[in-house]
């Protein structure tokens, strides 16, 4: 059944004419669709419909009276590519902004990532009462049900209160080519694992120390002092699955720079000449949290401990230590802000003195409320401050590269999932016991390929984020990373086959009357019908044939055959959009059928480009 918290939303914010206008079934299965043109009941849902997306909002469930199952799927833009990719967050508190928000942080991750793919992301509402490990198991065993309706736009991986595990069971039920992340005997990369994520943006942030001296180009960045690797001094905020797998890695560098500071639900520890991670990770792998436990085993005994190490039980105030590079790891969107009352980490007059910012944290909103909040701060922090901040999609995207991999290197079809065993738990785990060894050999290649692409895209973001930083002293680093992104878009959008964006075009036959016509395109907005007979195109008829067959005084009850416009330019449904314009420009024509083996399979116009291609975006 619908979760309560999820009803109780539902009903507030939509009136009962949409339940009844627009909830759908298939069996105990509900759902509920939403659009980009459904711009009330998108605001309605928290959601602000712009050029980017969303291309589709899901707001679906299970009636069954058992289990409380259900949840959002936004599929946001897709522009990159088919499917769309993101991951299932599970929590009480999911809603459909929350899910919106996340979805295109996915759009631009995915877009800076280089990958072809667009973005997406979904929600399970989480009983508000704890439950034990087979009810969460059968929760997302049945909302695999729920998105295996969208696995042709929607490709999900893990997220907070999902794992590898889950993306398994959802390989199970839908496919083994129906989740990313998957464990290594699905021939997946074991992303949480191997760090993916943090992976990104120690890549970062060696790639920026590299890139720096360049900003010195800029007024606030003339009198900075880029250190050797070895004398950077970082601060991590966060020592979970992204903090610790970056100060891990960081320490194996050669040479590697000192973690001067590390903060967790616990509080913070900080010392400028470096604190020792080795320690600190066997402790959180013994113990979770971390600095606490440092300080009773190692600092509360020790009267002037060399070198000196501070421990705090507020973790927000490490924020106010010195440091050469801040990671904000921790799930915190507003680590920094102008404003006391909007509860960041640290406010802008308080925070310590660095030179760059990592995001390893997701911290990206579209809302337009975060975004002029996060350029205030950045106003301040990086004219003022003088701190590059490198934004989290343009850092943080190793998970979603390594994810990728599982879809771009395909699995070979004697390894997939005979359809008569989907859904039958043992018989998919006979399966892979008997296919082991060709899913771990097709593991380390996507595995290899994963590193290889991490490698080459963020150091690139690295490299055009100061670019654009230089190039234009005005950009903030945010508006930066979301050009990078919509450059990325905007240039696979333009060799993208039309038959993505075309519309249906309304097919009439030759002996339809001028009148029926006449009210045909008053209800159709594409300005044209196709005249066909025996699936063969003879003309279309337009606006203008209407209004020159009126003007001549025409009965009204002749067939469109006599007023139709036979010379017609028609395009191919793999027709790119420059092409597609020279064709409007070349012949002076608004819209054209999509024809494809002589028959009318769409119309492509410029009403359409302008809608749904991005081109004006950039401009913007």
């Amino acid at each position: 059944m619908i979760p309560k918290q999820m009803e109780a939303f539902l009903r507030e914010v939509l009136p009962a004419q949409t339940w009844r206008n627009r909830l759908r079934h298939d069996g105990p299965l509900a759902f509920m669709e939403f659009r980009i043109n459904d711009v009330d009941r998108l605001n309605r849902l928290g959601i602000q419909p712009d050029k980017l997306g969303p291309h589709l909002v899901v707001c679906m469930w299970d009636e069954r009276e058992d289990l409380e199952v259900g949840g959002y799927l936004v599929v946001d833009n897709l522009a990159m590519g088919r499917p769309s990719m993101g991951g299932i967050r599970m929590l009480p508190d999911v809603t459909p902004s929350t899910i919106f928000n996340l979805a295109r942080g996915m759009t631009l991750k995915n877009a800076a990532a280089d990958l072809p793919y667009g973005g997406g992301k979904a929600g399970i509402v989480a009983p508000e009462k704890p439950i034990n490990e087979e009810e969460h198991r059968e929760i997302v065993r049945r909302f695999a049900h729920l998105i295996g309706r969208y696995r042709h736009i929607y490709l999900p991986g893990p997220d907070v209160g999902t794992n590898d595990a889950d993306m398994k069971i959802i390989a199970i039920e839908n496919g083994i080519d129906s989740a990313l992340s998957k464990p290594v005997d699905m021939g997946g990369n074991r992303i949480d694992e191997l760090g993916a994520a943090a992976g990104g943006v120690v890549i970062a942030i060696d790639a920026l120390l590299e890139q720096m001296p360049r900003l010195k180009a800029l007024p606030q960045f003339r009198g900075m002092q880029v250190p050797e690797r070895e004398a950077m001094t970082v601060l991590i905020q966060g020592f979970g699955a992204v903090g610790a797998h970056v100060a891990e890695m960081l320490s194996r560098m050669d040479p590697p720079p000192k973690i001067a500071g590390i903060s967790d639900a616990h509080g913070y520890l900080y010392c400028q000449k470096g604190l020792p991670v080795d320690t600190l990770l066997a402790l959180r792998d013994n113990r979770g949290l971390v600095t606490f436990a440092h300080f009773l085993n190692h600092l509360i005994n020790q009267r002037s401990p060399h070198p000196p190490t501070k421990f705090a039980n507020a973790p927000n105030d490490l924020l106010r230590e010195d440091g050469f590079c801040f990671v904000p790891a921790a799930p915190v969107a507003r680590y920094l802000d102008v404003d006391p009352d909007r509860h960041p980490s640290m406010t802008v007059d308080r925070m310590g003195r660095w030179s760059m910012i990592v995001e390893g944290a997701n911290t990206y909103s579209p809302d337009p409320a975060r975004r002029a909040a996060r350029l205030r701060m950045e106003r301040i922090v990086y004219w003022q401050k003088g701190v590059v901040i490198a934004t989290d999609f343009l850092v943080n995207s190793g998970g979603v590269i390594f994810a990728a991999q599982e879809h771009l290197i395909k699995t070979p079809e004697y390894l997939r999932f005979p359809r008569e065993i989907l859904g039958d738990a043992d018989a998919v785990e006979q399966w892979l016991q008997a296919h082991a060894s060709a899913l771990a050999e097709l593991a380390a290649r996507r595995l290899e390929a994963g590193i290889r692409k991490r490698e080459e895209v963020i150091r690139r973001n690295m490299r055009e984020l100061v670019d654009f930083l230089v190039a234009d002293p005005d950009m903030l680093p945010l508006e930066a990373a979301e050009q990078i992104s919509i450059t990325r878009i905007t240039a696979r959008e333009r060799f993208r086959p039309i038959r993505f964006i075309m519309e249906p075009l309304t097919l009439i036959g030759p002996e339809m009357s001028l009148r029926q016509a006449a009210q045909l395109l008053v209800d159709d907005p594409n300005e044209m019908l196709a005249v066909v007979q025996e699936d063969q195109l003879l003309g279309v008829v337009t606006d203008w044939d209407i209004t020159h067959a009126i003007a001549q005084g025409l009965n009204q009850n002749l067939p469109v055959s006599q007023i139709m416009s036979r010379e017609v330019i028609t395009v191919s449904p793999e027709a790119t959009i420059p092409e597609v314009l020279e064709l409007l420009e070349t012949h002076e024509i608004t819209a054209m059928p999509v024809v494809e083996k002589d028959a009318v399979v769409g119309v492509i116009s410029s009403h359409i480009l302008a809608h749904k291609t991005l081109a004006r975006l950039l401009q913007a």
